[in-house]
């Protein structure tokens, strides 16, 4: 997988791979792969299933509100339903636990309100 992530790799590209504490993602040559290209790692904290709660909750969402709905034609296609679906998620889609306000709205209020 990390091969395959790594030949789609452009100049500039900023990316951070965010993994448990797996004894693979901790091995040096696996940490080594990264540095070479250079991909950030980010891992849980060992025993914390906490840290991945948040993103684990958002790809569940975007499963199920996207990826399952569709069949997509190629990767570009792909890559354009995810951005619109990254926008809504964070700039239309309201969130009960944020006062039925969307992500954006609920950490800009604060803002509107100074």
């Amino acid at each position: 997988m990390l091969d395959q992530a790594i030949e789609h790799l452009q100049p500039g590209d900023q990316v951070t791979l965010h993994s448990d504490q797996g004894w693979h993602y901790q091995m040096k040559r696996y940490q080594k792969t990264l540095e070479q290209h250079p991909i950030k790692q980010s891992m849980s904290r060992k025993g914390n299933c906490l840290d991945n709660a948040v993103i684990e909750n958002f790809f569940g969402f975007l499963k199920s509100e996207l990826l399952y709905l569709q069949k997509f034609e190629c990767i570009e296609h792909f890559d354009r339903e995810l951005a619109d679906y990254i926008h809504y998620y964070n700039h239309k889609r309201m969130k009960a636990k944020l006062k039925d306000l969307s992500p954006v709205e609920y950490r800009t209020q604060v803002l509107n309100v100074a």
